[in-house]
């Protein structure tokens, strides 16, 4: 899976939010986004996933532009976790098997079940399985988004900040889970992220935004702090401990 993002600018309400954003992907990759509040992250992946159109620019997967390809072929190849969810009277086994919709054709298979069922096993959540998504937590309605979007078998995956409401124990579950499906499978996946020490340790490549542009994109292990004081304005240390980078407030 290869995804290319050319010169993506997005204006809203004759402000613009995204200028000139380039930057390349590859399968077995696993890309965050960083930045201050307000800065474009959730925008871009929107405009990644044409729910947002951008002013100019292209973005392609695998050589298509997903700007010219209809709805359902887009799910069929990217798969896509918002940061909020709409909560319906499905149960939870129901509301994950919707992310089979675009692979089936007349009814449900066998095959679909057994993608489901397993889906819901690797995010621990047997129990909760026949729960009405409408009685769960924020954090539980958040594992349930997550693994719809696994279901999908997606080539690529986008996730607005997917550990938000999470617990310290299931955002390292989902994190370490992500991390595994993108290596296994060689899929693609972009994360949004607030927490840099979490990005860090499970990322690739970092994608820094600033006021709207692309200030620095590279190989996590190569952030530096003067990167992260000049998008943050917040001086930095940053450490290693068990060789996992730590940023702490130099304040």
């Amino acid at each position: 899976m290869s995804l290319n993002v050319i010169g993506v600018d997005f204006t809203y309400n004759s402000q613009p939010v995204l200028s000139e954003v380039d930057f390349q992907l590859e399968g077995g990759e696993l890309l965050a986004i960083l930045g201050p509040n307000g800065v474009g992250k959730t925008t871009l992946l929107k405009c990644i996933n044409a729910i947002h159109k951008p002013s100019s620019g292209a973005v392609m997967v695998e050589g298509r532009d997903v700007l010219s390809m209809r709805p359902d072929e887009i799910a069929l190849g990217i798969g896509y976790v918002a940061q909020k969810n709409e909560t319906a009277r499905l149960t939870v086994f129901d509301a994950v098997l919707m992310g089979r919709k675009p692979h089936i054709r007349w009814k449900v298979g066998d095959h679909d079940l057994k993608i489901v069922e397993s889906a819901i096993r690797r995010l621990h959540m047997e129990k909760l399985s026949l729960r009405h998504i409408d009685q769960l937590s924020g954090g539980e309605m958040q594992k349930v988004a997550i693994a719809r979007a696994l279901v999908q078998e997606p080539r690529l995956m986008l996730l607005d900040e997917p550990t938000s409401s999470l617990d310290l124990k299931s955002q390292i579950d989902i994190l370490t889970l992500l991390r595994r499906v993108v290596d296994e499978h060689k899929i693609s996946a972009i994360m949004t992220m607030h927490d840099l020490n979490t990005a860090l340790r499970y990322a690739d490549k970092v994608l820094f935004l600033k006021d709207g542009t692309i200030h620095s994109t590279g190989p996590a292990c190569d952030v530096t702090s003067e990167v992260i004081e000049e998008v943050y304005g917040l001086p930095v240390h940053i450490h290693h401990v068990h060789g996992h980078p730590l940023i702490v407030p130099a304040a």
